[in-house]
């Protein structure tokens, strides 16, 4: 069955940047608009390391992805997958299996309509037009339930996605609803922003970045290490643990760019009640 075209969808809004778009200026993505590069470009002038700092997420994503599959996961749930560029968890996972199941999920129009037209001819892979603040949303929404069968061990990717999720929302609730969702056996994959390891003066460049992203209504919101590793609860942290995202199973010399201390990724395993006691 081939993917079912979203419905609802709002035209998309060209006349304000959107971190989504601006994300996929900074991959080198066609599906930006003038505005989202005229704030990239501003954002380069303060922080000229931020097209490292998506690079190196997409580099980290590619890594889990091929580490799930070696796991034996045929199925990912990818939340605020953004829009479709090079190296989508479904071009990984099905060059290992074509069978293999991806559900994205974001809420971004562009992302969604793009999603659908790069997706719409393939039957094992679909967009769903959700708010992940929503779990129960997400999780019932007819194109989930159409990829993800969950009574089978699942790979739960949150990738880049809770910086953009303010405290308020509660990203810890977030996570635990998705993973509680996920049988044992499935793993729950995060990576996201942090200054822990920066510089002094890497971290006066974030300042800058984050006070251009709030001009535009976008809020950045940047964790501790503490803080991230705490939303691996009920999972056993796959080695090496939670790190840089360049130190995370390298499989390429590390960046050399300040990026590579902004961001902390980690897998871990779901685990069964007979694994927590």
């Amino acid at each position: 069955m081939r993917p079912q075209s979203p419905t609802g969808v709002p035209r998309v809004d060209m006349s304000k940047p959107n971190a989504a778009r601006m994300y996929d200026y900074h991959l080198g993505g066609a599906h930006n608009f003038e505005p989202d590069r005229m704030l990239a470009a501003q954002v380069e002038q303060v922080a000229p390391w931020v097209k490292d700092v998506a690079r190196i997420n997409r580099a980290w994503l590619h890594r889990v992805v091929d580490f799930l599959m070696s796991q034996g996961i045929r199925q990912f749930l990818d939340l605020g997958s953004g829009i479709p560029t090079v190296g989508n968890v479904h071009e990984i996972a099905q060059r290992v299996d074509p069978g293999a199941r991806v559900a994205y999920v974001d809420y971004e129009p562009v992302a969604v309509h793009h999603s659908f037209e790069l997706l719409k001819d393939n039957e094992n892979a679909a967009i769903a037009w959700a708010d992940i603040r929503d779990t129960r949303a997400v999780l019932e929404h007819a194109e989930v339930a159409r990829l993800i069968d969950f009574s089978q061990p699942v790979g739960l990717l949150i990738v880049g996605l809770l910086l953009f999720v303010d405290d308020d929302a509660d990203p810890a609730g977030l996570v635990s609803g998705y993973r509680s969702a996920c049988p044992p056996g499935s793993y729950l994959a995060i990576s996201t922003m942090s200054q822990d390891d920066a510089d002094p003066r890497t971290r006066e460049e974030l300042a800058g970045l984050l006070s251009l992203y709030e001009g535009a209504d976008e809020r950045i919101t940047p964790r501790t290490k503490e803080t991230i590793e705490s939303w691996f609860a009920g999972t056993e942290l796959i080695e090496p643990g939670l790190t840089l995202l360049d130190e995370w199973r390298p499989d390429r010399e590390a960046s050399t760019s300040p990026a590579r201390t902004l961001g902390y990724g980690g897998v871990g395993r779901v685990l069964g009640s007979r694994d927590e006691h």
